[in-house]
């Protein structure tokens, strides 16, 4: 394999790599409301429309022409600007705020194909505009907020080859789509051309996004617009030791002195020369633009790994409070369940008529006589009980399947209205639990556990009838019948002096012992033993599930939290990206980048192409007059003496013209 392969390949696995952490990100979940979470939201959508936007296309061919936004705050003159770079009124200049309108993407006619397609800003529809002749307050589009989410593009053989030029809305606009749309085009820009004016250029909002600039190693012109005559130098150094400050001390400044708009709201031709000759001089540098736009690129990516690392440590935070919150709710119903263990150990399921009931048909007093001649007097009790003499008042099995039934419904109730207590204590407790009602417990749960009696009583048969395995044993259980055998076995594993008082203390330890002896006729002691832990063991799983089961009627609130990727995929996602580009950027390797065909699907880049590129609109707009191309100027960074007057100002900028 060769050299451009290798460079093909390598190419290809990173845009894999940035394919798994866009998932990665778009699937992470921060629903709570704790601290930093906003925060993190918004990183990770502004992440992940930056990779659809920038990353993605660029990484994909780094030949592509650049893509230069020129940005600012309200009355900066960005539009003036950027009239003033052309040679002709094409956007719109006003002194209305905010003037809600389409960004203006301007391209030579040559790169038409990269910009009408949907390779960048895949999310902002395309709608193809023309020059035509007006002033520049009347130039463009007219102002419509139902446009907001498309671009004009704007081809004119005045553009360099190579080279585009967006105009973008203020980035401190009163209008929140605005502002969001201008941080998008600032995130997708290979360059920024950043106006700001001689009594703004220390506000905190145009600092903001030059921080993120130099965060991004992004390569940024500064325009320093409207300064009054003689007042250039000294601002000009004060605004350059700030952007050394802010690691931007290399950034070229152009300074643009207040002067008068011509009839159309045109800055004089002189005014934009050094930003022009900058413009073009990297225009016509193949070697520059690949260096801007591998050096932007490589920023970006590094600052998509920062930002990945900090929204995997705000779910973290999510993860621990859906962790902490479901620990809280898990521990209320483990407790509710060894309450229902103590009950059925203290005595309390015997209280009463049980108790009664069972001394009527077994007693106590043939506990010490001979174990065959006890079992004979005791098969005959039973035996005569079952047959009516005496007739039982209340079933001893069914007054301790309805003891336990209610004892199990009640520790529910009350595990429920604990839990809830306990979440909603919290702000993000009360959010989760925002129009959900789990104060009481399921209205399934009197059936569940009726259900759990008797499944745990069918079991205490199935464990008798498996330890009756021989033919002397099998008679004596059929002799007494199953339901006594099983009635016996409850009693011994509820029976206890834990809980009861005075007479009941007696009661109710002759009739465990009666109960156990009663057994262990039948199977002896140690398997009446085995028996009863089996017995316990099996009606605690069983209350515990149930109790579980009442636990995880909140999965419907935390499993959202909890689902998706967590932090620690989208550090490996992130870790593994920058491992890919590190790879891309090796110096022994080819600067080619990914030619469309490699990697792009259905990109047509025929610049003779006649039906339109997919995203493209067929909508023509007519902008601005103008015709001639714009001359390339050599490269340079210098002061610009001349500028605009006071008035001068765009779409969502002070002054007559935009």
């Amino acid at each position: 394999m060769g050299q451009t392969s290798r460079v093909n390949d390598a190419t290809i696995a990173a845009l894999d790599r940035l394919d798994a952490l866009r998932g990665a990100l778009d699937g992470v979940a921060l629903p709570l409301a704790i601290g930093g979470a906003d925060a993190a939201r918004d990183a990770r959508r502004a992440a992940v429309r930056q990779i659809d936007d920038y990353i993605q296309p660029r990484l994909s061919n780094l030949d592509a022409p650049l893509l230069a936004v020129v940005g600012g705050s309200t009355g900066a003159g960005k539009s003036t600007l950027v009239n003033a770079l052309i040679g002709i009124p094409v956007t719109r200049t006003g002194v209305i705020r905010p003037t809600t309108r389409q960004p203006i993407l301007l391209h030579s006619p040559v790169d038409a194909a990269w910009f009408a397609s949907t390779r960048i800003l895949p999310g902002l529809a395309r709608v193809t505009g023309v020059v035509r002749e007006a002033p520049s307050n009347e130039a463009g589009e007219e102002p419509d907020a139902a446009q907001i989410g498309s671009v004009v593009l704007v081809a004119d053989a005045r553009v360099p080859q190579d080279l585009a030029i967006l105009d973008a809305p203020d980035v401190d606009s009163i209008a929140d789509e605005n502002r969001e749309l201008a941080a998008q085009l600032l995130a997708a820009a290979d360059l920024w051309l950043f106006a700001t004016t001689a009594n703004r250029y220390a506000d905190a909002v145009p600092w903001r996004l030059l921080d993120d600039a130099a965060a991004r190693d992004i390569t940024v012109g500064v325009v320093l617009n409207r300064v009054p005559p003689g007042a250039e130098a000294e601002v000009e150094a004060d605004l350059r030791q700030m952007l050394a400050r802010r690691g931007l001390g290399t950034a070229p400044v152009f300074v643009v002195a207040e002067s008068p708009l011509d009839g159309r709201g045109m800055l004089p031709a002189p005014a934009v020369a050094g930003i022009r000759a900058w413009l073009t001089g990297i225009a016509g540098d193949r070697a520059e633009r690949a260096r801007i736009a591998g050096r932007t690129l490589a920023g970006t990516v590094e600052r998509l790994g920062v930002t990945a690392r900090a929204v995997a440590d705000a779910r973290d935070e999510q993860l621990v409070t859906a962790k902490d919150l479901r620990a809280t709710i898990a521990a209320i119903h483990d407790d509710a369940a060894e309450r229902v263990d103590d009950a059925t150990r203290d005595g309390v399921l015997l209280r009463g008529e049980v108790l009664a009931r069972w001394q009527d048909f077994v007693g106590t007093s043939d506990v010490f006589r001979t174990v065959e001649s006890w079992f004979s007097r005791a098969r005959d009790r039973v035996t005569a009980w079952f047959q009516g003499r005496p007739a039982p008042a209340i079933e001893v099995e069914h007054e301790i399947e309805s003891g336990l039934h209610a004892v199990m419904v009640d520790e529910a109730g009350r595990a429920a209205a604990e839990a809830w207590a306990r979440v909603r204590q919290s702000a993000v407790g009360r959010q989760l639990t925002s129009g959900a009602d789990l104060a009481q417990p399921s209205p399934e749960l009197p059936e569940r556990a009726s259900r759990l009696v008797r499944e745990w009583q069918q079991g205490l048969i199935e464990l008798i009838t498996e330890q009756a395995a021989g033919k002397r044993t099998r008679a004596r259980v059929m002799s007494l019948g199953l339901n006594v055998i099983t009635v016996a076995l409850m009693v011994v594993v509820f029976a206890s002096t834990g809980g009861l008082t005075g007479g009941e203390i007696a009661i109710a330890g002759g009739s465990a012992v009666v109960g156990q002896k009663l057994l262990e006729t039948i199977f002896g002691e140690g398997a009446v033993r085995r028996l009863a832990a089996q017995a316990r063991d099996d009606l605690e799983a069983r209350v515990h599930a149930l109790m579980a089961a009442e636990a995880a009627r909140w999965d419907a609130l935390l499993a959202p939290v909890e689902s998706g990727a967590d932090g620690d995929a989208l550090r490996d996602a992130a870790a593994e990206l920058e491992a890919a580009m590190a790879a891309v950027g090796r110096p022994q390797e080819p600067s080619r980048s990914l030619l469309p065909s490699d990697v792009v699907e259905a990109e047509a880049l025929d610049d003779e192409a006649e039906s339109p590129i997919e995203g493209e609109s067929e909508d023509v707009r007519e902008l601005g007059p103008g015709t001639g191309a714009l001359p390339a100027v050599g490269a340079g960074d210098g002061a610009v003496a001349a500028g605009s007057t006071g008035e001068q100002g765009d779409d969502h900028e002070q002054g007559p013209g935009r």
